[in-house]
């Protein structure tokens, strides 16, 4: 059985990272922003801080900066129940200390999670009003582990564009707050932007092909796109179930590992789970070793990299984050070639292609029956609300007659993934390589509206092709303030090791730092 218990480790583990971030514990003021699960545990342990306050510095955070100042415009809705769920857990932890691992920690929450307390409408104005009366598993797990859920965050609307981020229920796209003209990428780019400028500490995504891994690193995050099978979907509103993950979004590696840690697991509402009953791994605060890249052997992924479009600034930020694994004993394997790739594209040519959105989402909205505002993708063409940029995408949907298991592009699509996750392997194994790297986009954030300029997207094929684990890290900036992320892709069920790679590499780093739009506030008398 799989361990998911928070326990000694991760508990130590934490608060010595908050007493590394901070040179101490000893401060008489605490400030939520950039604050970590670690020290914001530490300044409740200390009593420096209590949750209510915690969750008072997160809501003036956003009353101040998601729709006036800057304007990210990330949140769709906040939970009005958050101050007196921050007061039972102040209560509580008065009575017998922590309630859980992730006890008083502010989330913020993609809005195609169901949420039992807030509306869930992927960001359509079709779903507007959607309570589902249940959380999403992930949301579940979150809520026991002691999570509060802060917010709702804006998404491209049913999670169409990896690009940016722009829906029918919200006004305006959601804003990088590196650089309020520039995109999140998307669909979650508003647990990007929220994350990134400190209205919460901790999000949830969901990545079909790029969607947790994109909008991290256009905001200097940590994203976790885990092997499929380790999370749960179960109450996440579906684009793909073929390739769906849904995952954690964080400022540090080490909060990666521990919301991955309480949310990961078996859930039989969702069978693809099944699969993570056979594996269990070592708590991933173990993995937490700032000399993890010691010994380590790391192939680069040059199919990527060698891009005719990608930016220069971006491929130099990637040459250095290889030096600097080196500098940390890594031992750089460069090239590793995925052998017969451009034979195995080619078996996709011609065969039309596999849309199962409407079957996905047809069947998602009939669990819900009369709870549910739509009852299948038809009716909401017919509702007419939805953002005029998707529209096509709608109708083109709408129109596929036969369900995957029948769509002969479906199937090629299956038989591709499965040579690919072979050759994958393979190469893998003919290198001897712990993890393969890329840029996780080869070009910085493009300015809102622009959809012509080359986006530098890399995460559409190999992660969610093959199943196989995927995670960025913050590897600097380009011009200053346009942040850039480094990916490491592993075997399936690794994430232990790519969670000790990436947190070596942070911790080598350090890469990160929060956004100027978004300062922290001025003390309150």
């Amino acid at each position: 059985m799989r361990k998911r218990g928070w326990g000694a480790p991760l508990a130590a583990a934490l608060v010595a990272a908050a007493v590394t971030a901070c040179g101490g514990t000893g401060q008489r003021t605490f400030d939520v922003d950039e604050a970590t699960i670690a020290s914001i545990h530490a300044a409740l342990q200390d009593g420096r801080v209590t949750c209510r306050q915690v969750v008072q510095q997160s809501l003036d955070r956003i009353a101040a900066y998601d729709k006036q100042g800057p304007a990210v415009n990330a949140i769709i809705v906040v939970n009005p129940q958050a101050l007196a769920r921050a007061d039972e857990l102040d209560a509580a932890f008065a009575k017998g200390g922590f309630t859980g691992p992730l006890h008083c920690i502010p989330a913020i929450v993609k809005d195609n999670f169901a949420t039992a307390d807030l509306p869930t409408t992927a960001g359509s104005l079709s779903l507007a009003g959607f309570m589902p009366g249940k959380d999403a598993f992930l949301v579940r797990r979150l809520r026991e582990a002691g999570t509060i859920v802060l917010a709702k965050s804006n998404m491209d609307e049913f999670a169409f564009s990896p690009y940016e981020t722009v829906s029918s229920i919200l006004p305006g796209y959601t804003r990088n707050p590196y650089s309020l003209y520039r995109v999140t990428a998307g669909s979650s780019g508003g647990t990007a932007a929220a994350v990134a400028a400190s209205f919460g500490a901790i999000g949830l995504g969901s990545d079909t092909g790029n969607s947790i891994r994109g909008p991290s690193s256009h905001q200097a995050l940590v994203g976790i796109r885990s092997t499929m099978g380790l999370t749960s979907r179960a109450g996440v509103v579906p684009l793909s179930l073929a390739a769906d993950v849904a995952g954690p979004m964080t400022r540090t590696v080490a909060d990666a590992a521990a919301v991955l840690q309480v949310v990961e697991g078996y859930d039989p509402d969702d069978p693809v789970t099944e699969a993570s009953r056979a594996h269990t791994h070592r708590p991933y605060a173990d993995a937490l070793d700032p000399e993890g890249l010691k010994g380590a052997r790391i192939g680069v992924l040059r199919v990527i990299t060698n891009s005719e479009t990608a930016d220069k600034r971006v491929l130099a930020l990637f040459e250095q984050a290889l030096a600097d694994m080196k500098a940390r004993g890594a031992e750089i394997v460069d090239p590793v070639d995925i052998p017969g790739l451009d034979a195995l594209r080619e078996t996709l040519r011609g065969s039309g292609g596999c849309n199962q959105f409407k079957f996905d989402l047809n069947n998602f909205l009939a669990a819900y029956g009369d709870k549910a505002p739509m009852h299948s993708l038809d009716e909401i063409i017919k509702s007419r609300k939805f953002h005029p940029s998707i529209e096509l995408r709608l109708l083109r949907a709408e129109e596929v007659a036969l369900p995957p298991d029948q769509n002969p592009g479906c199937q090629a699509r299956d038989r591709f993934r499965v040579g690919l996750r072979e050759a994958v392997l393979r190469a893998m194994a003919d290198a001897n390589v712990e993890a393969l790297v890329y840029p996780t986009w080869n070009n910085p954030p493009r300015l809102i509206g622009d959809l012509n300029t080359p986006h530098g997207d890399n995460n559409q094929l190999f992660a969610p092709s093959t199943g196989f684990p995927a995670m960025t890290v913050p590897m600097g900036f380009v011009d200053g303030d346009l942040p850039a992320g480094l990916q490491f892709f592993g075997r399936p069920w690794t994430e232990f090791t790519l969670i000790k790679l990436a947190y070596a590499y942070e911790q080598a780093t350090h890469h990160r730092k929060p956004p100027a739009s978004t300062p922290p506030l001025p003390t309150k008398p």
